[in-house]
């Protein structure tokens, strides 16, 4: 039986790529070798080799543990912070739904 792979979209394959390049170059700044940022996560060597060539198999805890390591966490919540975006902020003053139901995104077929 053929092997099925289950490629990312391009523009989530283009996002891992500058996230594994921009890991890397912070932990040269660092002057940090692969195994001491590990250490310093708790997590395995592989899985910062798997963040630098950009895998995506690696789970966001161990993400945010690498980041942590290398001194960027506290950048990561702000970069998602709504309120920093114009969408959020037009709309911030509206009380968020509990739940969202989805959308139709076609108009319903006209009944003749």
């Amino acid at each position: 039986m053929p092997k099925i792979e289950n490629r990312a979209p391009r523009p989530i394959a283009r996002a891992e790529r500058q996230i594994a390049e921009h890991i890397a170059t912070w932990r040269k700044l660092r002057g940090l070798t692969q195994t001491q940022v590990a250490e310093r996560a708790d997590v395995a060597r592989t899985t910062i080799q798997s963040l630098e060539r950009g895998d995506g198999g690696v789970s966001v805890e161990n993400l945010l543990r690498v980041l942590r390591a290398l001194g960027l966490l506290e950048k990561i919540p702000s970069a998602l912070d709504p309120l920093e975006s114009d969408l959020g902020r037009l709309r911030s003053e509206e009380s968020l739904p509990r739940r969202v139901r989805p959308r139709q995104l076609t108009p319903p077929p006209r009944r003749t």
